[in-house]
C-alpha cells in the first residue's frame, strides 16, 4: 500500500476558534510569567517541576493500547474521549485548552490517570501530539508507518524504549517537521518554546511564510538568542497569535526561546494552533441561558434568536471560577459555550444571572397607596410574629398586578397574601 502523507482531518478534528472567546486565557507566554485570570481562572503556575522518576513519556490514554507483537489495540479512528483526570485541580488556566484537545484524542494522560500539567514535556510526546493535531493518528498508528525503518542515529533507541512512536515520527518525517540537517530524534529531550514553535508552524504547512519573515526585527531583549533561520517561524507565530513573549515590571520584553515547555502550556499553544487549521468542525458560542435540561439547553444569542444545543454527557461547567453541573447554572446566566461533534463539551458562566429574591407574606394591609392613573403602586402589610410582635413590609406593586378573590375587599385592614420578587408585588390574594 503507497504510504498516504496527504495533510488531512480525521474525524477527531479541531474543536475551538479561540480568537473568538472573549476574555479568553492568554497562554503558553504570558506577561510576568502569569495568566492574568482573564477568564476567572487565572492563577501563578510553575514551570520547573520536577519530573517524576515514575512518569512515562508515553502520551496515551488506557484505550489506546500499544502492543509489542499486536500493534496498537485501537486503530479504527475512533478515538475514546478521555478528559477526567484525577488531577484537575492543578490544571489550572489550562484546563479548558487541555479538555478540548483531550476531546480531540490529540492530548491525553498517563496511565495512571492524570495528566501532570506543571512537568515539562518532551519532544517525542510534542512530536506525537503535532501528528494527532494534523489528523494523522490513524496514519501514524498503521501498520506501514510502525514498520518503518528510521534513519536517525537514534531510531534503535527509539525502536527499543518508545515502539508504539516510530510511526508517528516516519509520519512527521514525512511531512517535513523535522528540520533536513536533524540526525537524531532526541526523543526524551524537553521541548523548548522555539522549537515548539517551529514545529507547530510546519504542521499549519507554513514554512515557505514564515522563512519570508526571517528579516523580521523582534522586538525581545533576547532575540539574539534566536538562530537567523528561526526568526521568521517566531515573527509568524506571532502574528497569528499562536505564542506571545514575556514582559516584566519594567517592561523589558523576552522570548525565551530555550525555556522547556510544560505540558499544559503545550496545550495552549496547541490549542492556538488548531485555530489555524482548516475544516473546523465546531463553534464558539456565546448567549443567555434560558432553559438547560434532559441533556440540552437553549440559549438566547444577541440577535435574540434561540438556540438548541445537545450537552455532552461529560461537558465540564465552570461557575463561580470552580467546577459545576448543568443543575447549577441558573436562567438568565450569560454562557460561553464551545462545542465538538456538535454537542457542548465547554461551558463557562461569564456572568451570572441576577439573583431572584422571590418572596411571599401573610398580613394585614396597612396603606394603600395609587399613581396618578389610579393604578396601586405601593401597599404595606403588617405580618404578626411568633411572639406576637407586628413587622410592617413596604412593596412596590407590579402594574399588572394580579388580585385573587374579591378584589372590592382590597381594603385597609383586609388579611392578604403578597407574593412577587425583587420586592415587586405581583399578586394579592384576598384571604
Amino acid at each position: 500500500m503507497t504510504k498516504k502523507t496527504l495533510w488531512k482531518k480525521t474525524a477527531v478534528t479541531a474543536t475551538a476558534v479561540l480568537m473568538l472567546a472573549s476574555g479568553a486565557t492568554s497562554a503558553f507566554a504570558h506577561s510576568n510569567d502569569y495568566d492574568n485570570g482573564k477568564n476567572g481562572k487565572g492563577k501563578n503556575w510553575d514551570q520547573h517541576d520536577k519530573k517524576n522518576k515514575n512518569d512515562k513519556d508515553d502520551d496515551r490514554d488506557d484505550d489506546d493500547k500499544w502492543d509489542k507483537n499486536k500493534g496498537w489495540g485501537d486503530n479504527d479512528n475512533k478515538y475514546k474521549v478521555k478528559w477526567n483526570f484525577e488531577d484537575e485541580d492543578q490544571l489550572e488556566w489550562a484546563l479548558e485548552y487541555i479538555m478540548r484537545l483531550a476531546a480531540k484524542g490529540v492530548f491525553t494522560g498517563y496511565e495512571d490517570g492524570t495528566f501532570k500539567p506543571k512537568q515539562h514535556i518532551s519532544r517525542i510526546e510534542t512530536l506525537t501530539a503535532a501528528v494527532r493535531l494534523m489528523g494523522l493518528r490513524a496514519q501514524a498508528e498503521s501498520a506501514e508507518e510502525m514498520g518503518t525503518e528510521l534513519n536517525f542515529k537514534d531510531a534503535d533507541k527509539l525502536k527499543k524504549k518508545y515502539p508504539w512512536a516510530v510511526g508517528y515520527v516516519s509520519v512527521a518525517l514525512e511531512n517535513d517537521l523535522f528540520a533536513e540537517t536533524e540526525t537524531e530524534i532526541k526523543p526524551e529531550q524537553n521541548a523548548t518554546r522555539l522549537w515548539s514553535t517551529i514545529l507547530l508552524i510546519k504542521s499549519l504547512k507554513l514554512e515557505d511564510e514564515a522563512k519570508a519573515l526571517n528579516n523580521t526585527k523582534l522586538d525581545f531583549k533576547d532575540a539574539k538568542e534566536i538562530p537567523a533561520g528561526s526568526v521568521g517561524y517566531v515573527a509568524l507565530a506571532l502574528q497569528k497569535g499562536i505564542i506571545t513573549g514575556y514582559e516584566d515590571k519594567h517592561g523589558n520584553k523576552t522570548f525565551r526561546p530555550n525555556q522547556p515547555v510544560t505540558r499544559a502550556e503545550l496545550a495552549a499553544l496547541l490549542d492556538r494552533t488548531d485555530n489555524e487549521m482548516p475544516d473546523h468542525d465546531a463553534r464558539a458560542i456565546q448567549g443567555t441561558l434560558k432553559t438547560a435540561a434532559n441533556g440540552a439547553l437553549t440559549i438566547v444569542q444577541s440577535d435574540n434568536t434561540e438556540l438548541a444545543l445537545a450537552v455532552d454527557p461529560t461537558v465540564f461547567i465552570f461557575r463561580d471560577d470552580k467546577k459545576a453541573t448543568i443543575a447549577d447554572l441558573k436562567a438568565g446566566d450569560k454562557l460561553f459555550i464551545r462545542t465538538y461533534q456538535n454537542k457542548v463539551v465547554f461551558i463557562e458562566v461569564t456572568e451570572k444571572a441576577p439573583v431572584s429574591t422571590a418572596f411571599t407574606e401573610l398580613g394585614v394591609i396597612n396603606t394603600l397607596n395609587f399613581n396618578a392613573q389610579a393604578k396601586l403602586a405601593t401597599i404595606t402589610v403588617t405580618r404578626t410574629e411568633s411572639n406576637n410582635s407586628t413587622t410592617t413590609l413596604i412593596y412596590n406593586v407590579d402594574g399588572n398586578v394580579s388580585v385573587v378573590g374579591d378584589a372590592t375587599k382590597l381594603k385597609i385592614g383586609q388579611l392578604v397574601e403578597v407574593k412577587g420578587e425583587n420586592g415587586i408585588v405581583k399578586t394579592i390574594t384576598i384571604k
